[in-house]
């Protein structure tokens, strides 16, 4: 369950980052657990996300047989529609399973006029390279 406060700089225009670098979810084909760094960047509207709501939620997924896709985009649309920020976007940067790392990025659209937006800071996986 996520917990939505009251904005504290309602009618500012700022930018909030949460990194979740140990996200952990199952692979819904093998069972197998799948790893990634996740990165969500909003700028809040009426409400901000509670922090360890958020903790909790995330963590909920470390049971759930997910595709990244669905986790990435699912994560971001909920935030997004529960919580309604000016915008949203979300970078899940997921760890490689059988040789191949699936990097997922979703945003509510383009982002307001004037916010400053800091590149999200993971590198691509390289592997030994």
């Amino acid at each position: 369950m996520l917990d939505y406060v009251p904005n504290p700089r309602r009618g500012e225009l700022y930018l909030v980052r949460f990194a979740a670098p140990e996200f952990t979810s199952l692979c819904p084909v093998t069972g197998q657990p799948d790893f990634a760094h996740l990165v969500v960047d909003y700028a809040p509207g009426e409400t901000i996300v509670e922090s360890k709501s958020l903790k909790l939620f995330l963590g909920s997924f470390r049971n759930h047989a997910g595709f990244h896709e669905d986790c990435t985009v699912g994560i971001g649309r909920r935030l997004f529609d529960e919580m309604r920020p000016q915008w949203l976007r979300i970078g899940g940067y997921w760890y490689p399973r059988g040789g191949i790392p699936i990097d997922v990025f979703w945003q509510s659209g383009p982002p307001p006029a004037g916010l400053w937006l800091p590149d999200q800071g993971v590198a691509p996986y390289r592997g030994r390279g």
